[in-house]
Parts: structure tokens; sequence; C-alpha cells
């Protein structure tokens, strides 16, 4: 009791304090205003001569105690409008200078910088003051319980009465205190002292004391029950939120604090979801009516992550889950936030930064964030329960999804919702269509009947719904705010395609009927007409006021709801087709907006094209035989993947050629890279369905197959070398060395090494040269030669080297396995050893070849053609020297030796001749020089 009455004391003295510190600040004002005259009289004693600017610098400059610096300072602030500024004119007739009154100038001070004195004597013995005063009533509370002093009641009552004191005390400081220091605390350090302030500190010590008796009341006494409590806590958690429009945001936090924990610290048996959810409603109106008289944002942000909180913890461990409270409660939360706070106005006023990067970070970002996210997450555990609980549960959650979106749509600000919102849906179907696999079929018992089918008629009337409402919302936003918001614009035109289109796809491949599903494919026709008028509408507003088309060459939201539209047109084709037929249709509905160039010059209009010829490649990676395994007949090329692969192939080459003079560069060259893709994959498919007996499968290709595909990419390179010469492209240019590295790495990797017969052990068939070594080796290198002859001069120096030595390669290999072939017959495989003749042969063939390309590179004067012939040679020395000595014996080693020797003298003559010619004749002036010929 003495502790309790110390107290008292002290804060009387308080309230005495301020009383003779109002009369000590009057006297001082008396003080300050009789210096201020008495300087402004010394400035107007200065010489006339002497400009005002200068009479000023001679006063600061004079020597001044603390006290009369003080009363400067108050001169300036409270007699400013007495102060009278001088004006310097001079007279026209005698040249002098005459200091003439005139009006007041406002003086203006900088604020002063919070520094540690400010915080170790203003800030902290503040907070630490308020604290102990609570930490006080808690241990006089404690020290008469250790004494016996008093009974639960009396103390009960002891804490209540001082709480009550000190939220008085708060009160009489803020009133006798506040009006003359707040001003002045505030000049000097704005407001960084502002939750500092001593009544604020009383006031919450006083909410803490009697939120703390309340509560021990009920749950350590007994003395009052849960409703009596719950009612008290609430009653003082609002007194304390409403007294924070006196006091600042802390203590609204702590009131807020106070609001949320109640249910919590009231504990009842039968526990009430709408009498918990309404009050959280209560207490989030209450907050933010506060916020909003005060524009505070830290505020609302700890409401919203507070009942977002609460709605996780119910939906999550609730044994029996109503989804209706928790869904309007966070519908209140996200409404108010959309009309009331923040609102329609605020941010208005606000500067922010140009751009995405000011539309990301625009004001008020707390308070959109954790509404967004603290709506979202309990939404998506509401998802994860709708197994157990039903229907209704689904359509709350998505209602508060599009409540988030709406809220998105309605406010400038308020993009970040608009993301999460879409997030949002996308991520609840994915959860809807896993937890789906969580059901069980029960297997009927003997005699009774089965059970009926699953059906998600509930799953696909929410996501669909779902999604037009982000296409409706999308259109409201347009039509609001597409000129004065040109980046959400296009975010809200990207959304209101994709999120539709993404949820009825998913929803669609989970719950809707593969074969053949009229709702989903209705819907997607639906969506694709409503956006394709959207468009329309764009398109046509821009036309008529130019000042509002967003960008100075195109109009993304307008053409991003024409890319929506041929989302929703395939979805339909998807659902309403399949297999070959939805291949083809879609390659024809992109053709279609091709053609629609014709009437509407829409930019959009060729990409659409572009996707729906990846669309294409999408399903044939799913499915490369297009209608089934078992449906795709034997007969090579005349089968189903003909018009599958093909018709789409024609397409995008017609559409190739169409824009072949569009001014959209990228465009074009991309047509003609899909085109010319897809010419070769089709060609591709064909010949392994013919290879492969009428079978598509992941088999290893034989050589035969590999070498077909290694000369149709050693032809695409010749084709797409020859396009570009009649009509250069980038697409044409990089394409053809591309598809010729692409063919010289699977003959450095498949015919030199993996499938070469010697290796694989593969039959090389029973006729003596048409067999599978002149498919495999003969023929592609002659399309070598023929690929690097075509491309000299028209491509780089080192891609030509690269094509001759990869055609020197396998021309090599022709030979040295058709001498192999003819000793060893059809099967070369390495486990059958060498013969003497065929070690001899090999020498022989080697040494042949050498001398045919030093007398062709003579003839066509090829300095190329004569340096692999003397490698040729080399390596047939080589092979004489260290293969014939050791493995030949007899007539065979000396005629290797004897042969050798011939044909080296017989080079060395021939290239004597071919020195002495050229020494002696001078090169044809059409011929190509040495350099030129050097590398092809």
């Amino acid at each position: 009791m003495i502790v309790f009455l110390l107290l008292i004391l002290v804060i009387v003295m308080i309230g005495l304090h301020s009383r003779t510190a109002n009369r000590v600040g009057a006297l001082e004002r008396e003080l300050e205003a009789v210096k201020a005259d008495l300087a402004k009289r010394q400035a107007a004693a200065l010489p006339a001569a002497i400009p005002a600017e200068a009479a000023a610098e001679a006063i600061k400059d004079e020597p001044v105690s603390p006290v009369e610096l003080a009363a400067r300072e108050a001169a300036e602030e409270e007699a400013a409008p007495e102060t009278q500024a001088a004006v310097v004119s001079e007279d026209a007739g005698t040249g002098h200078e005459t200091v003439i009154p005139g009006p007041a100038v406002p003086a203006t001070r900088a604020k002063g910088r919070e520094n540690l004195e400010s915080y170790l004597g203003a800030r902290w013995p503040v907070w630490v003051g308020g604290v102990a005063l609570a930490f006080g009533g808690i241990f006089l509370v404690r020290y008469s319980i250790e004494a016996g002093l008093l009974g639960p009641g009396a103390r009960l009552t002891l804490a209540a009465i001082f709480g009550l004191i000190l939220l008085a005390a708060g009160e009489i400081v803020r009133r006798r205190f506040s009006p003359w220091a707040m001003p002045q605390i505030s000049e000097r350090y704005g407001n960084a002292l502002s939750g500092a302030m001593i009544p604020g500190v009383l006031t919450a010590a006083g909410a803490v004391t009697l939120l703390g008796a309340i509560y021990a009341a009920h749950a350590i006494y007994g003395f009052i029950g849960p409703a009596s409590a719950f009612i008290l806590l609430a009653l003082v958690s609002f007194a304390t939120i409403a007294l924070s429009l006196l006091h600042g945001q802390a203590l609204a936090g702590l009131g807020l604090l106070a609001s949320l924990a109640t249910p919590a610290l009231v504990a009842s048996e039968e526990p009430n979801a709408n009498a918990l959810f309404v009050f959280l409603g209560l207490t989030w109106v209450a907050v933010n009516a506060a916020s909003r008289f005060r524009r505070w944002t830290v505020v609302p942000m700890l409401a919203n992550i507070g009942v977002g909180l609460w709605a996780i913890v119910y939906a999550a461990g609730a044994e029996t889950f109503d989804p209706m409270p928790p869904a309007l409660a966070l519908i209140v939360m996200i409404a108010g936030t959309g009309f009331f706070w923040p609102g329609a106005r605020y941010g208005a006023d606000l500067p922010g930064k140009p751009g995405w990067r000011g539309l990301l970070t625009r004001p008020p970002l707390k308070i959109t964030l954790s509404v967004a996210i603290m709506a979202l997450l309990p939404a998506l555990v509401m998802i994860l329960r709708q197994t157990e609980e039903g229907g209704i549960v689904l359509f709350a959650a998505a209602a508060v999804i599009a409540t988030v979106a709406a809220l998105g749509a309605s406010r400038p600000w308020a993009v970040w919702p608009a993301l999460i919102a879409a997030a949002g849906a996308v991520f609840g179907i994915a959860i809807t269509a896993l937890s789906w696999l969580d059901y069980s079929v029960p297997i009927p018992a003997d005699g009774q009947p089965a059970p009926a089918p699953l059906t998600f008629g509930n799953e696909i009337t929410v996501y669909l719904l779902l999604g037009a409402v982000f296409a409706f919302l999308g259109f409201v936003f347009l039509r609001r705010f597409r000129k004065s918001e040109p980046e959400f614009s296009i975010v809200w035109a990207f959304l209101m395609p994709a999120v539709p289109a993404t949820l009825a796809f998913v929803s669609f491949l989970n719950f809707g009927n593969l074969g053949r599903d009229l709702t989903h494919g209705l819907y997607g026709l639906g969506l694709g007409l409503a956006l394709l008028a959207g468009a329309e509408w764009l398109f046509r507003r821009s036309e008529e006021t130019p000042e509002e088309r967003i960008g100075p060459l195109i109009d993304w939201p307008a053409n991003l709801l024409v890319a929506g539209s041929f989302a929703g047109f395939t979805l339909s084709l998807h659902a309403l087709t399949n297999g070959i037929v939805t291949t083809i249709l879609v390659s024809v509905l992109g053709f279609a907006y091709v053609l629609a160039m014709r009437l509407k010059p829409w930019p959009a209009l060729p990409w659409v094209m572009a996707a729906a010829t990846l669309i294409v490649f999408g399903r044939i990676a799913w499915e490369p035989t297009l209608i089934g395994p078992n449906s795709l007949g034997t007969t090579p090329f005349l089968n189903a993947l003909l018009p599958g692969y093909g018709i789409p192939t024609l397409l995008a080459a017609a559409t190739a050629y169409i824009l072949k003079d569009s001014p959209d560069f990228r465009i074009r060259n991309v047509m003609q890279a899909l085109a010319s893709l897809a010419g070769l994959m089709t060609v591709a498919v064909l010949v392994r369905h013919a290879m492969n007996g009428g079978v598509l499968d992941s088999r290893v290709p034989t050589l035969g197959e590999q070498s077909i595909y290694t000369l149709l990419a050693v032809g695409f390179s010749g084709v797409l070398m020859t396009l570009d010469l009649k009509s250069p492209s980038p697409v044409f240019r990089f394409g053809s060395m591309i598809a010729g590295v692409i063919a010289t790495v699977n003959v450095l990797s498949l015919h030199v090494f993996a499938l070469n017969p010697y290796f694989s052990g593969e039959n090389t068939g029973p006729w003596p040269f048409f067999n599978l070594l002149l498919l495999g080796y003969l023929l592609p290198a002659l399309a070598y030669g023929l690929v690097a002859w075509y491309a000299r001069g028209r491509r780089p120096q080192p891609y030509v080297v690269m094509l001759a030595l990869a055609g020197a390669v396998l021309g090599f290999l022709w030979a040295t396995l058709s001498v192999r072939r003819f000793w060893q017959g059809e099967n070369i495989a390495d486990w059958k050893g060498f013969l003497q003749g065929e070690t001899y042969t090999y020498s022989v063939v080697w040494l042949l070849i050498g001398v045919a390309l030093l007398a062709l590179g003579s003839r066509l004067d090829a300095r190329s053609l004569r340096l692999a012939s003397a490698g040729l040679v080399l390596i047939a020395v080589a092979k004489v020297f260290l293969i014939d000595m050791s493995n030949l014996e007899g007539i065979l080693r000396a005629l290797s030796f004897i042969g050798l020797g011939a044909v080296l003298i017989g080079i060395g003559l021939f290239y004597q001749r071919i020195l002495v010619k050229k020494d002696g004749e001078p090169a044809p002036a059409d011929s190509p020089t040495d350099s030129q010929e050097s590398t092809p």
C-alpha cells in the first residue's frame, strides 16, 4: 500500500510540476519578447547605409549568452509578424542607399536530429518508466498475495483502481503538458520522439493493468464468467483503440493486440465461430477507423495479419468447420481496405516512381501486401479441407479470392492484391486437383451394386466462375484506368485471359471428360469470343483517342486480349475434339488469325500462329503418333502421320511466306525457324516410321536410319543456304550452319563409333556395293562434299573446313570398311580379327586414295586436297611400318614395302613436276589462288 500511495504521490507531483512549468513558461516567453524588442532596436540603430543583411550578420557575430540566444530564437518564432524586413532602395538622384521597412519575413529553422542525448534523456526514460509502472502494479498485487494483506477481491479492485488512475493521469498530463511541450518538441525533433510522449505511456500502462485485472478475475479466481470477461476485455481494448486517437499509433497497436488476444484468453467449452469473427471484424473496423482518421499504415497491417491468423487457426484446427464466418470476416477486411481505409483517394497526392518500379512499390505497400496475403492463406487452408466438408468450403474460399481480385481491379494502388489473387486462384485449383487423388472408391461386396462414379460438379463450377470473375474485373479495370495506369493495364490485360484459361485447362484435365466435354468447350468458346470483342473495343478506342494508346508502336492490352482469345479457342478445341483432329485444328486456328491480318492490322495476329505451332510441337512431344500407337497404320508415308505432321508444317510454311515482307522482322524470323523445324521433323518422323516397321518408339536407330537423318540434316543445311541466298535472313543463315553442326556431331558420335558395324556387329547386307556401307558412309560423304563445295565463299571458313573434314572421314571409313567386308563377308564385327591379305589391302587402298586425291588436287589446283592426300599417305606409311612389319609374312611383307616405296617415289616425282610447272608457268588469271584453296 505504501508503494501504491507513493505512485499516486508521484503522479500528483507531475501534475503540479506541469502547472508550475506552465507559469514559468509564460514568464520566459515575456522575457524573450522583451529581448527580441531590444535586438530589433539595436538593428535599427545601425547606420542606414548598411543593408539589413549586414546588420543581421553583425548582430549574429556579437558574443551572446545562451539566454540571449534563446531569446532571439523565440523572437523569430513569436514576434515574426511584428518584425520588419529591411529593403534597400537606391535614390536615383543621389545614389545613396536607404533602408525601407518592409513586410515581415517568417524565419525558418531546421529541425534538430535526434541524438544520443535525446534518446537517453527523452525516449528511453519514458518507455522504461511506463513499463516500471505496469510492473509496479503487478508486483504490488504479488506482494499483497504473499503477505496475506488483502483478499483476492480487494487486490483485483485495487489493481483496477490503479489502472484507472494511470488512465486519468495520462489524460491530465496530456491536457496540461502537451499543449505547450508538444509543439516545441515537434519543432525541434519532428516525429522522432512522437512515440515517447508521457501521456501515451501512462495510458498504455493503465490499459495493461486493467486487462490483467480482468483476466485474473476470470481465469485465476473465477469471479466472472467467460461472457463477462470477454465483454470487459473487449471494452478495455476498444477504449484503448479510441484513446490512441489522442496518444498515437503505438497505443492503437496495444489495443489491437489486446483485442486479438481476448478470444484466446477467455476459453469456452462451446466456442462460437460467429461470435469470434464478428468480434474480430469489429476490432478490425475500430482499428481502421482510427487509422483512417490519423492516416496510419502500420496498425492496419497488424490488424490484417491478426484477422488472417485467426482464420487460419480456425480453418486448420476446428473439428466442425463452418467456412462462412471466417470468409465473411475476410471479405469485410478486404472490402474495408478498398472502400474505407486506404480507400479510393489514398495515394493520389503522394509522389511515386514512374514505370514498373513505381507500380510495384507504390503506397500503401504494407496494407496491400498484408491484406492480400492474409486473405489468400486462409482461403488455401479452406481448400485443403473441402474434401472433408463439401462444396460450400470451396465456394467460400473462391469468394475470398474473388474479393481480393476485386480489390486489385478497383484501386490503382492495389497491383499486389491483383497478382496475389491470380496466384491464389491457380494454386487453389492445383491443390484441388491433387486432393481428388485422395478420394477412394470402395470395392463393392458380393451382391452389392457398384458405387457411383466420382463427379466434380462443384469443383468445375467454382473454378470456371472464378475465372469468369477475373475476366470481368479485367474489363472493369481497363474501362476505368487504362489511360491513367498504363503499366497496371498491361498487368490486368494479361491476368484476365491467363487466369480463366489456366483454371479451365486444369479443371478440364482433372475433372472434365477428356473425350468430349461440352461444359469446358463452350466455356472456352465464350471466353475466346469475349476477349476478341474486348480487343476490338480497345483497338477501336485507341484509334478514336490516339492519346490513350499505350506505347508508341503497340497497344499491349489490346494485343494481349487477342492472344487470350486464342487461348480460349484452344481450350474449346481440346475439350470438343481429340487426337489428330485437335492437332490439325490448332494449326488451322492459328492460320485463321494470320488470314485475319487482311481485315485487322493487329500486331498480335501473326504471333498467334507461332503459338499454335509451338502447341502442335507440344502435342507431338506428348504423343508422337497423334492417334495412339495401336491405331497407327504400318504403311510407309501414307498413314496418319502425313496429315498430322504435314498440314501444320504446310500452314507454318505458308505463314512464313506471307510474312516474308513483314516489317516486323522478329515474327518473320520466328516463323521461318518454326516452319523449317516443322518440315525437318515431318520428314524425320515419316522416315522413322518407315524404317521401323510402322512403329514409333524409343528404340535406338540403326545405322541405316541414322544415315537418313544425317542426309536430311546435311540437305536441310543446303536448302536453308539456298533460301538465304534468295531471301537473306538470319534464321536461314544461322539455321543452315546449326543443321551442319548437328549433322557433324552425329557423324563423329554415331557413324564413327556407336553405330559403326565394326563395333555394333550389324549386318551390312548381301549386295557387294549397294549395302549398308553405301547408305551409312559413302552417300553422306558425297553430301558433305557437295555442301562444302556449295558453301565456299558463302559461309565462314571454319564451317566449310568442318564440312569437308566430316565428308573426308566418312569417305575414308567407307573405303576401309568396304575392304574389311570384301575379306570378312557381310558381318565385319571386330571379334573376327584381321587376315593378312586384308591388312595388305588396307595399305594399297589408302595409297590409291592418296594418289587419287593428289591427282584431283593437282587438276583443280586445290591445295586442300593435296594436303589431304599427304595426310592419308602419312597414315599409310605409319601403318606399313607399325602394323605390316609385324603382322605380314613372306611375300606380302615384301610387296607391302616395295609398293609403298614405289608410291612414295612416284609422289615425290609428281610433286617436283608440279613445283617446276608452277615456277615456269604463270597461273591462269581465272584460277583460284593457293590462299583461296588452302582451306575450303
